[in-house]
């Protein structure tokens, strides 16, 4: 394990860094615990947002993308993968106004 990302950094990075970094301990907790505490990482973001601390806010951002990440690995989506057959193929997803 290394905590040096490659550069630039990159989705795919950082989801294999998140992986060989607490991967074990993740898939032992399990999809249903490891989802609560993504929930409550969300939650802080809320918190976060609703105050003027940018530094924060960017915390928590960080914080919600990498039990994102963990919640991705332990059902073996490639979040890189992913994105790009939901957001840049065919067009992408319709937005709604």
């Amino acid at each position: 394990m290394s905590d040096k990302l490659e550069s630039p950094l990159t989705v795919r990075g950082f989801q294999n860094f998140i992986s060989d970094r607490y991967f074990e301990t993740d898939s032992a907790r399990g999809s249903a615990k490891t989802f609560l505490w993504f929930i409550e990482e969300v939650g802080e973001l809320a918190t976060a947002l609703n105050g003027k601390d940018a530094v924060n806010q960017a915390e928590e951002f960080a914080d919600v993308f990498a039990w994102l990440c963990t919640l991705a690995n332990i059902h073996e989506v490639d979040m890189e993968e992913a994105l790009r057959k939901k957001y840049f193929e065919g067009g992408g997803p319709v937005g709604t106004k």
